[in-house]
């Protein structure tokens, strides 16, 4: 029917994408499986993005389109770039520009075109935008090498204090006992069951826990952890920063968490705002292309 942008948050579980118009509304939205290459074999991860665009766009015709994805770099493989510009063209988008999801996220949280984008969510990065792209990056190196400050982080810290807590053999705090309760369940043996039930899973299971440290934030060891996770994060975003904006994303960093508040004090001599719909960035950018740089930004306005 119309002309319009589309934008597209492809993650590792879920795939957005929206359609606006010139004047910045939204005429369609999809959803569907995760959209990663590096977390699905490619030709799923396209489809899953074939699915949401076409949904999004229904009868309208796409002008423009910006892909935003975790997993970006696996599109500079011409065998798995040409099963997503295939997708893509079945669901009517001739053209996508490839972005990070990181990128988007800062799209959405301010127009401005340059600032800091921390990501903190079961794993944690920050990203200094210039003219809307990547410029530097600091942390996202992944469990094993870092993620700090992250869910992860956070899950870890909390297994960590639980241990030293059944060593120390005194009454167990708050944090420490909804561990246990997590992990193992009554146990006449604490340390020996908690530390088989953690190895005994995939080192970023680790990330459960994370919940456990806002819960219970006014045992001493939570709030340790808390403070200690604002720390990290606030030098790690400040390490990539030089100007503009702070744009923070993800369940630890942008969310309503003792963390995030935490974090926004430290940060406190800086523009800090929140972004919640990459989605939304994807499609403002995209939006600039087909009309222009005047297209409305969502100015952080959550997408439904």
């Amino acid at each position: 029917m119309g002309e319009v942008a589309v934008g597209i948050d492809a993650g590792g579980t879920a795939t957005r994408a929206i359609a606006v118009t010139a004047s910045g509304d939204v005429v369609g939205r999809g959803e569907a499986g995760g959209g990663n290459p590096n977390s699905h074999p490619p030709a799923v991860a396209a489809a899953n993005i074939g699915t949401a665009v076409a949904a999004a766009l229904g009868t309208h015709t796409a002008l423009t389109c910006v892909l935003g994805m975790a997993g970006a770099s696996a599109m500079s493989d011409p065998a798995v770039a040409e099963v997503f510009r295939a997708a893509l063209a079945d669901a009517g988008v001739e053209r996508a520009d490839v972005m990070t999801d990181a990128e988007v996220a800062f799209a959405a949280g301010t127009p401005e075109p340059e600032g800091t984008v921390l990501i903190a969510g079961t794993g944690s990065i920050a990203m200094r935008i210039e003219n809307h792209r990547h410029a530097a990056t600091v942390g996202g190196f992944g469990w094993l090498l870092g993620d700090e400050g992250s869910a992860f982080w956070l899950g870890r810290e909390a297994v960590r204090a639980t241990v030293r807590e059944i060593q120390a053999a005194g009454p167990l705090g708050p944090l420490a006992s909804a561990v246990l309760a997590l992990a193992v369940g009554p146990t006449d043996a604490p340390f020996n069951h908690l530390i088989r039930s953690v190895n005994a899973d995939p080192p970023i299971h680790l990330a459960r826990f994370a919940p456990l440290v806002s819960a219970h934030a006014n045992d001493p060891a939570a709030a340790e952890i808390i403070d200690h996770a604002a720390r990290v994060l606030a030098d790690q975003a400040l390490a990539a920063w030089s100007s503009g904006p702070i744009v923070l994303v993800g369940t630890v960093a942008g969310g309503d968490t003792p963390v995030g508040a935490r974090l926004r004090e430290m940060l406190a001599d800086h523009e800090v705002r929140t972004a919640k719909d990459g989605v939304a960035g994807a499609a403002w950018l995209a939006a600039r292309e087909a009309f222009g740089p005047m297209a409305p930004h969502p100015s952080n306005a959550r997408v439904p």
